[in-house]
């Protein structure tokens, strides 16, 4: 008990010093030990990453879980340490809403067929934007939290440490400082008693000359310079480490970016396919109910080839182009039996998507594939004629990527 009240009455002086030296130096009263500049900017960064670590880290959460109510009670869950229950994602209620209007409906009516169909796709547009929250949480999320938790909470630990040897390393260069100048002045006035309310006494022998205990105290204050001086040395390399450990976290945040846009493309690419097979089913399907209706896509036709860069190309989700200006699959396909390629004027172009050829005249494509393509005289401008070995036919312009 008594060792324990005596580290007790330690650490209370300690902090006391502490926060004497913290306050003087915020009142200007009492020199501070800068760091240099290498290490400032390694604390700024440091910094700056957490901060916006953190951002994105809640806007990503945002992103795959826009429900507040659901992220607070996911949130919950891991803190307890227990597994998060299935949710069902928007697009699966709302298949099963559509499945279960079409079995009252009547499913072999018109309108209960095509709900069923959508509601079919609208339950893998779900499943594929389930695959895409788990993937993106374990590649991307984990990642980020992890560092929050770990090496952030390490990292600001070591700092809180720093500050506490800096405040000590100037604490004792304030006592060495006032040691020196009332030893210079018992020099001066030949032996006196010693301020001990200035210095406080530390069991000084009465007996002695005040310039003799001034000497003792200049030395002990040294003394505790020196290991205060040691101390924070250490301190400040362990943590300088740490800093430096930034960069690393930047390559892994970096790599799990990647498979997080890895992801992502993923999952848009599958719902691009699941929408587009709808669109194909239920134009069949509108032709046989409606007969001599146009069916295409309603959205207007992408711009030309000459317009559009193949970088635009490359970032944008083609569209399909509208079956307008173009002649019957029958006609079509023997005219390009019979034409040949022009003298001049074929390009190379690699394949973008996967593409179904809708009928005979169209040529059907494999994603990163090489093809050859030229263009006709009054052909629309949103298709053109590839070429692959002796295959040919007509193939979009927003699937492919002109090369030189």
């Amino acid at each position: 008990m008594d060792f324990n009240m005596k580290k007790l009455a330690s650490d209370a002086g300690i902090f006391f010093t502490r926060a004497v030296q913290f306050t003087e130096e915020k009142f200007g009263q009492a020199e501070k030990t800068e760091l240099d500049a290498h290490f400032e900017n390694l604390l700024a960064r440091a910094d700056s990453t957490k901060n916006w670590t953190e951002r994105i880290l809640r806007q990503t959460e945002v992103l795959l879980q826009p429900n507040p109510s659901a992220r607070v009670e996911e949130f919950l869950y891991e803190k307890l340490d227990r597994k998060v229950p299935s949710r069902v994602t928007n697009g699966e209620l709302l298949a099963q809403y559509m499945a279960e209007a079409a079995s009252e409906l009547g499913p072999s009516t018109p309108y209960g067929k095509t709900l069923i169909k959508v509601s079919e796709a609208e339950k893998r547009l779900g499943a594929a934007e389930r695959d895409f929250i788990h993937t993106a949480s374990l590649s991307f999320l984990t990642p980020l939290r992890n560092f929050l938790e770990g090496d952030w909470k390490t990292i600001s630990k070591e700092r809180r440490l720093l500050q506490n040897r800096r405040l000590d390393l100037d604490a004792c260069k304030a006592r060495l400082k006032k040691a020196k100048a009332a030893e210079a002045k018992a020099t001066c006035e030949g032996d006196t008693v010693p301020d001990f309310q200035e210095t406080r006494p530390r069991n000084y022998i009465l007996s002695a000359s005040a310039s003799a205990l001034w000497n003792d105290e200049v030395d002990k204050a040294e003394q505790e310079l020196r290991v205060a001086q040691t101390e924070f040395d250490r301190q400040a390399e362990v943590t300088r480490l740490l800093l430096e450990g930034i960069s690393s976290t930047h390559v892994n945040h970096l790599r799990c970016l990647h498979e997080f846009v890895k992801s992502q493309t993923t999952y848009y690419a599958q719902c691009y396919r699941h929408m587009l097979d709808l669109q194909k089913q239920l134009g069949s399907s509108q032709g046989a109910i409606f007969p001599g209706t146009f069916v295409g896509t309603t959205e207007p036709a992408s711009p030309p080839l000459s317009s559009t860069s193949p970088t635009t190309t490359a970032a944008t989700m083609p569209v399909v182009p509208t079956g307008a200006g173009l002649a019957p699959p029958e006609e079509a396909a023997l005219c390009l039996e019979e034409v040949a390629p022009p003298a001049s004027g074929t390009r190379k172009a690699r394949v973008l998507y996967d593409y179904e050829a809708a009928d005979s005249s169209e040529l059907a494509l494999l994603a990163d594939e090489l093809i050859t393509v030229y263009s006709l005289p009054g052909m629309d401008p949103d298709w053109l004629i590839g070429e692959r070995g002796n295959k040919k036919g007509k193939v979009p312009v927003t699937y492919l990527e002109l090369l030189s």
